[in-house]
Parts: C-alpha cells; structure tokens; sequence
C-alpha cells in the first residue's frame, strides 16, 4: 500500500488475531464496512514442543504483524469458557502473548465475543464454522490460495467485524 498524500488519510487498518495454542489465526483487513479489503492473512502453526516456544512464536508472529502492517488497532476475541479446561488455558496463554505484543506495540485493542462476530459476517450470532466460511468471501475480496484454515476465516471475520463497529481512527 503506498503512503497517503498530505491531504489524504489512511483508511483504518486492524490486525484481527484468532489466538490458539495450536494454531494462531491472524489478519490485516482495512477500509469502511461497506468496503473492507484484505490486505493479508495468514494460520500460524506454532512448533509442537514446549509451552514456552509456542508462546513465544505466538508472540513474534503477532509483532512481526505489527511491525510490517503498521495498523490501527489489534482486534481478538473475548475469551470463552470452554467445557475443555485444558484448551481453554492453552488459548488464554496464546492470547496474553498476543496482548503483549500490543501492549509492546503501544497498539489499542478491541475486543469481540464469538457471538458478536458471527452477526456481523453472517447475520446469525449463532452461526457455525462453515457459515463463516461461506460468508467471508462474499464480503471481502480473497487473493486465491490453495487452503485456507478456519482460524484463518476466523480472524478475517474479526477483522470485519472490527470495521463494521466503525473503530475511530488513532
């Protein structure tokens, strides 16, 4: 993306994290609610191993983010609590690394229940996976790519759903 003129503005740009222990959905939407562009995306696979090292690449992904793609703010889902106590506290962790990335980054943050980002990509605050999956493409161009995963899907929807709240410019 080239640099605005003096007499422009940048649209706002959020990067939208999906936070896993296993997996780290991650994306960089910008634009207007009636307009949204996706500007990148990407599913994280952390190295199998040592909590730390997951953590730790959680972390660098998330400010490697930052630090290319400069955004507005950094969108993540509200936690949930989940009747799987184990992967309930993997994905906690998974998120603090993600808020300290922001917090390193300085970046404001916004917050979105699961809920909250199904209606806003589908209408449906009770929708499934694969809805989602059927959804986002209608609302936001896709450059082609061979597979997406869902917690790919899942942070391009937050990202959407960040703009749909119309988050103020920093």
């Amino acid at each position: 993306m080239r640099a605005p003129r003096a007499n422009e503005t940048r649209a706002v740009r959020v990067l939208a994290v999906d936070p896993g222990y296993d997996r780290l959905g991650i994306a960089v939407v910008e634009g207007d609610p009636s307009k949204p562009e996706l500007v990148w995306s990407d599913s994280v696979l952390p190295p199998k191993g040592a909590r730390e090292e997951r953590l730790s690449c959680v972390f660098l992904e998330t400010k490697r983010a930052i630090d290319a793609y400069r955004p507005d703010a950094l969108a993540i889902e509200k936690l949930f609590f989940s009747t799987n106590v184990k992967t309930a506290l993997g994905v906690a962790e998974a998120r603090g690394a993600v808020l300290a990335a922001a917090g390193n980054a300085g970046l404001p943050v916004v917050e979105y229940s699961p809920q909250e980002v199904k209606l806003a990509v589908t209408g449906n605050g009770g929708a499934d996976k694969r809805a989602i999956a059927l959804m986002v493409p209608k609302l936001i161009p896709l450059p082609q790519k061979t597979k997406r995963l869902d917690d790919e899907f899942d942070a391009i929807a937050l990202g959407i759903a960040a703009l749909s709240t119309r988050f103020p410019r920093g």
